[in-house]
């Protein structure tokens, strides 16, 4: 690999770089689209590293947002309304593996070294359109290798997310890691521990989606410790499989095990990240709450759980109408769990076919509503509810059940119109 003569710098970025050159400012392009272009991923969200302290750069321009001012990043408005980071050079001068605080006024060879792996490493002049690449990120990404910038222990300490963030990069590229960068990542992810779950799921779901292959990134998270800190139903859950596994010609059938688990992580992708965790998890809420998920994903997790492995007969219409009124929400996260699992079709066919036919499946699709049983009689309160489940279970045995003059005829032969009789004799 050699450098191109030039990046793709979208205009405002340019015009950011060249307003403060020209104030005499020394301004490179950074991060992760440096690497993306090199490696001819598409990425034009380019960030700027310069000399320029923070309230320098908010005087030179009108529009800017303190993102992350003690750090030193400063968000500057172009003319569509669209933010692109500017950053101080800075160095570390004091971590405690979660945050860190910083000094200005440094070179930018000295902002490279604090970053996390060599292929980030990587600076780009947008003006001059050089590079500097003091620590060999380009030779890393032509031999496909991950490799922390400097010593790894110290990167490692500085923050402990980074042991994440190697995961999945080399997930993300297909990259390995390298031994030195290995070693030190499982010697310090005891440091995991003290991060926040927030940062954790964002790094988590952020692996999944951008990973080459899932399966992959959940093996390195088992390997480096991190699922049985963070995630430890994903463990017993590989666990149960392994013993579903081992009967009969037992290594046989722990290979095919293994196989199947990560064929069905595939199938389901990590485009989905909180699908994917509770199809790994034995507990998904529990795992989603852990990892600090809002209240409808830990929901859509708990119904996952609840409902997971209660298949209906997919060649009984009346089985699968019962079914999908009982899992509700759940059943479009069911089916793809069923098909991941190695089922064939035929329940998402059955499925979409009851969903075709228009049979009602929930109270609110039936033909009567409380109102109308109010009018034959039933007493307002808990009955009301009761009758309108009973009268559910009847359609969904018989859709053609469901009219207004049907439903209302049984609720009549119940004998829930009798007060209303009496009232009127």
């Amino acid at each position: 690999m050699t450098f191109p003569t030039s990046l793709p710098i979208p205009d405002p970025v340019l015009k950011i770089a060249r307003k403060l050159e020209e104030a005499g400012h020394e301004t490179w392009c950074v991060g992760g689209a440096v690497r993306d272009n090199l490696l001819e991923e598409p990425n034009q969200d380019f960030d700027l590293a310069t000399a320029a302290t923070p309230d320098v750069v908010r005087k030179l321009f009108r529009r800017t947002v303190p993102i992350g001012i003690e750090h030193g990043t400063v968000a500057v408005l172009d003319d569509a309304n669209t933010p692109h980071e500017v950053t101080t050079f800075r160095r570390d001068v004091k971590t405690d593996g979660r945050h860190a605080v910083v000094e200005f006024g440094v070179s930018l060879d000295d902002d490279l070294a604090r970053r996390d792996f060599t292929i980030n490493a990587i600076a780009y002049h947008p003006i001059k359109r050089s590079w500097r690449d003091p620590f060999g990120g380009k030779a890393d990404l032509e031999g496909h290798v991950l490799r922390a910038v400097g010593d790894p222990a110290a990167r490692f300490r500085e923050d402990y997310l980074r042991i994440l963030r190697a995961l999945r990069f080399a997930a993300r590229f297909g990259f390995a890691i390298e031994p030195e960068t290995w070693a030190a990542a499982q010697e310090a992810a005891g440091g995991l521990r003290h991060l926040s779950a927030e940062r954790v799921r964002d790094e988590w779901f952020k692996g999944l989606k951008t990973a080459r292959d899932p399966a992959e990134l959940v093996r390195l998270w088992g390997e480096i410790g991190a699922i049985g800190i963070w995630l430890p139903e994903l463990q017993e859950q590989g666990a149960r499989s392994k013993e579903q596994g081992a009967t009969g010609e037992a290594q046989g059938a722990r290979r095919k095990v293994h196989g199947a688990r990560g064929d069905a992580i595939r199938a389901i992708g990590g485009g989905d990240p909180v699908l994917l965790t509770a199809f790994l998890s034995s507990e998904p809420e529990k795992t989603l709450r852990r990892l600090r998920c809002s209240n409808a994903e830990i929901e859509r997790g708990r119904r996952i759980g609840e409902h997971r492995g209660m298949w209906p007969d997919a060649a009984s219409e009346r089985s699968v109408r019962h079914w999908l009124a009982t899992v509700g929400d759940a059943a479009g996260d069911l089916v793809a769990i069923a098909m991941a699992e190695g089922r064939d079709g035929e329940l998402a066919e059955a499925v979409e076919a009851v969903r075709r036919s228009g049979a009602p499946l929930a109270v609110g699709d039936l033909a009567v509503t409380g109102n109308d049983l109010l009018e034959v009689g039933v007493e307002r309160g808990p009955e009301v509810g009761r009758i309108l489940r009973a009268l559910l279970e009847r359609v969904l045995d018989e859709p053609a059940l469901n009219t207004r003059e049907t439903l209302l005829r049984w609720v009549r032969a119940q004998g829930a119109g009798s007060k209303e009789q009496g009232a009127g004799g």
